[in-house]
């Protein structure tokens, strides 16, 4: 992923870009894990999230075309400024507002297409745009590369098509150590990334892996081999002891930056106690330790579910929950709902 960025966009000269319309919106593919969902004006006229869409756009992240020109300043979010400016684009088709929020989603290891669709849509419908994020293996296990990720999708979200805008966060189970891979460059470097921590409006966890290093042991063998998940979580326990300090302390390091998350902004919590991968004595002690902090914490927890997939087992109570979340936060002001009765396969 060296060559991802450019001093003028997402792609360096030669970069491979896939685009493909989806029905109402676009999917721009910036890396292989990487996508970007957005509405192309003028389909999202009816984007209650979005208005200037009408009337700002500028040309979409990853666009093969010549970039549009610098003196044009990328608008910021209507959240968090009441003036913007816009770049024009004389295509209309390959547009999309930057003043929109961007939901940022970290998708589970493994995650099907249509498992991550569920989540990208309930955001798509609220009119907002969706970068997702997916989750490699390689980058838990060998957390300098996991390291290196982090870094390629935080300059990604401070590049000019992003920088201004809102951002909504959304990660589930491994997601969320990706996520605080992003989080460690932001501690490391505050001056020259404090940014993304001032935008970020909102931060939902679901079945973070939380725990001991066995919890990430099982996780592992219960995503890459479930039928050899034993021996999995034996092997991954070896590896973890001999290589431990290129990674059980680098994941305690990572534990110590979520728990002093630089981000303050309101959290919502998914778990479930019978989850093997999550230790929920743990997951509520970190809560207890954000609202000290006077972090505004809200968390629903339930007895018995399955592992990254609260929402397909308990549908109405999760969307009612993240509804309600979602309308505590400036978003609320705007008439775009959750719609309860969605279908979950």
């Amino acid at each position: 992923m060296g060559n991802l960025l450019s001093s003028t966009g997402f792609f360096s000269t030669g970069a491979a870009v896939s685009e493909v319309r989806e029905g109402r919106f676009i999917s721009r593919r910036i890396s292989r894990g990487i996508t970007y969902y957005y509405t192309p004006f003028p389909a999202a006229e009816d984007q209650t999230l979005c208005p200037a869409k009408d009337s700002q756009t500028s040309t979409a992240p990853g666009s093969i075309s010549s970039p549009s020109p610098p003196s044009a300043e990328p608008s910021s979010s209507p959240l968090l400024s009441d003036s913007s400016s816009h770049t024009p684009s004389q295509n209309k088709s390959d547009s999309v507002s930057t003043s929109c929020p961007l939901l940022l989603f970290f998708a589970f290891l493994g995650a099907k297409p249509g498992a991550v669709a569920k989540y990208r849509d309930l955001y798509l419908d609220r009119g907002m745009d969706v970068l997702v994020v997916q989750s490699n293996a390689v980058h838990f296990l060998w957390p300098r590369w996991g390291l290196d990720y982090g870094l390629e999708v935080l300059k990604l979200l401070e590049e000019p098509q992003f920088s201004g805008r809102a951002v909504l966060v959304h990660a589930s189970s491994i997601g969320g150590y990706t996520f605080t891979q992003i989080l460690a460059h932001v501690v490391q470097g505050p001056k020259k990334h404090s940014g993304l921590a001032q935008r970020v409006i909102g931060h939902i966890y679901d079945s973070l892996v939380v725990g001991t290093l066995e919890h990430m042991a099982i996780g592992l063998g219960k995503t890459l081999l479930p039928r050899l998940e034993g021996f999995v979580k034996n092997a991954a326990m070896l590896y973890f002891w001999l290589f431990k300090s290129h990674t059980a302390d680098i994941y305690n390091d990572s534990i110590q930056v979520f728990h002093h998350n630089p981000i303050t902004a309101p959290a919502l919590f998914f778990f479930s106690e019978n989850d093997a991968l999550c230790d929920p004595v743990d997951m509520e002690k970190c809560i207890d330790l954000w609202r000290k902090r006077g972090v505004t914490v809200e968390s629903r927890k339930w007895r018995e579910s399955i592992h990254a997939a609260h929402m397909r087992c308990h549908p109405e109570d999760y969307l009612s929950t993240l509804e309600k979340y979602l309308n505590s936060l400036p978003l609320s002001s705007l008439e775009a709902k959750v719609e309860t009765d969605v279908s979950i396969d």
